[in-house]
């Protein structure tokens, strides 16, 4: 198995019924405190998450492994995550940080049985610096529906950079760009936990949504584009 699933995050609370393969970005593997902190404020607010390292970050080696190796490492945690009694007939997500949406974006355009979202955590729609290498080629082939959360000062692309190719995408994508926020989420002058928990809550909601109207139910549709502006005050996480 190439892959070694690292942590459950079971659901606490009311259960949303709905399972996030997260997967980590390039730099790190899924015991960085940001993929941690990102996974516990999902659970609590009712998601199953899993979270496992890609094989290059369990060799010890600081040099990702190349797409095929990655694709085939999540496909087989999410194999793996399907056959848990537990999580039997959750609606399943994937995505992660950074590569890691990239990678999860892959498998939508790819095709998995089931799949509901793919949610990236700063898309990296190109390297930075580098804004004529772009890295949407499979996006026509994305039939399902997308959440980009990016940071305005995000190197790899900014929210407006991202609107420009959401339209390839056949399944549609939500943008909530993060007033102020780089690529990993942070904002300057606001806690990470602050963070953590507005961004979990507008991950959760966008959830629903999918899974309400899998169901046959309505809700408004969301906006192309969301500005998140920090908030402070007694209530939010």
């Amino acid at each position: 198995m190439p892959h070694s699933v690292s942590r459950d995050y079971p659901a606490e609370g009311e259960p949303l019924n709905a399972l996030f393969v997260f997967a980590h970005g390039a730099g790190a593997g899924h015991d960085h405190p940001f993929m941690a902190g990102y996974a516990a404020a999902l659970a609590t607010r009712g998601v199953d998450v899993v979270t496992f390292n890609f094989p290059y970050v369990d060799a010890g080696r600081r040099m990702p492994d190349r797409a095929p190796m990655l694709e085939a490492c999540v496909r087989a945690v999410v194999a793996e995550s399907l056959v848990t009694p537990r999580l039997a007939g959750h609606a399943l997500f994937i995505g992660g940080k950074s590569m890691g949406g990239r990678i999860a974006s892959h498998l939508a355009a790819q095709g998995i049985e089931g799949l509901r979202g793919v949610i990236a955590l700063g898309y990296p729609l190109h390297p930075p610096g580098k804004p004529e290498q772009l890295r949407v080629g499979h996006f026509p082939q994305i039939a399902t529906p997308m959440l980009i959360v990016q940071g305005e000062r995000d190197a790899f692309a900014n929210p407006s950079e991202v609107e420009l190719h959401a339209s390839d995408v056949p399944g549609g994508v939500t943008i909530h760009a993060v007033a102020g926020g780089d690529h990993s989420l942070g904002v300057k002058g606001v806690k990470p936990e602050q963070m953590r928990g507005e961004i979990a809550s507008v991950i959760v909601d966008r959830m629903r949504g999918i899974m309400l109207r899998g169901a046959g139910l309505t809700r408004p549709a969301p906006p192309a584009m969301h500005d998140a502006r920090p908030q402070t005050g007694p209530g939010l996480l």
